[in-house]
């Protein structure tokens, strides 16, 4: 659904330089579930940050950039085998470009950040958020339920993934999954939003891969 109610600010005026902004913008709100709750006969296991790891890709005409993102700290709650509950937190300020090397690397790292004077606001701004979560609403049929939040805004989830228990460690690991920038107010270069952009637009879509090991505390 569209809105013209859709206002420009300066530095979205700025960050686009003669593009002008849709009349329009699109529905950004996703039903929010309540995270799920272990059990007392729950087990936890603690999500280790230097094992884990969430791969993404983003993609524009001409080309595309991928690398990782850490996680700070996690939690998982499992009853036989069977995850009841579970959250991670992701440290923003660790984002990592792997195609590019030397001044590009750090340049479009900076960007992503939010570390550049005037382009805070265009990706991630990680002074105002530094960490984004995911907290779990559930597992079903192999599909992974949720609500995650980046930049203060929370939408829900789902994507499929595997989860296993070995010992006391376990793991999770999810197929590609797609997610919509601009539903977390991630807006710069979309053509969804600005008009005139030509082949200088970066996908809506983002993709992300998240592998998890957690060990039971």
């Amino acid at each position: 659904m569209k809105s013209t109610t859709l206002k420009i600010t300066l530095l979205a005026f700025l960050a686009t330089a003669t593009f002008s902004c849709k009349n329009a913008e699109k529905e950004t709100e996703v039903a929010v579930e309540t995270p799920a709750e272990a059990t007392e006969a729950a087990v936890e296991y603690n999500v280790d940050p230097a094992a884990s790891e969430i791969k993404w890709e983003g993609e524009k005409p001409t080309t595309k950039h991928f690398g990782t993102i850490s996680l700070n700290s996690g939690v998982f709650h499992l009853n036989n085998g069977v995850v009841e509950a579970g959250k991670f937190e992701i440290d923003m300020n660790s984002i990592n470009v792997q195609d590019l090397e030397g001044e590009y690397k750090d340049n479009l790292e900076a960007h992503l950040k939010g570390t550049v004077e005037g382009k805070e606001g265009d990706f991630f701004n990680i002074k105002e958020y530094p960490t984004a979560k995911f907290e779990l609403t559930g597992i079903e049929n192999n599909v992974v339920k949720g609500n995650l939040t980046i930049k203060g805004k929370t939408n829900a989830i789902e994507f499929p993934a595997t989860v296993t228990t070995e010992g006391d460690k376990m793991t999770l690991k999810s197929d590609a999954i797609e997610l919509d920038r601009t539903k977390w107010g991630i807006n710069y270069g979309s053509k969804s939003i600005f008009d005139n952009l030509g082949d200088k637009f970066i996908s809506d879509i983002m993709k992300i891969e998240v592998s998890l090991v957690a060990n039971k505390a």
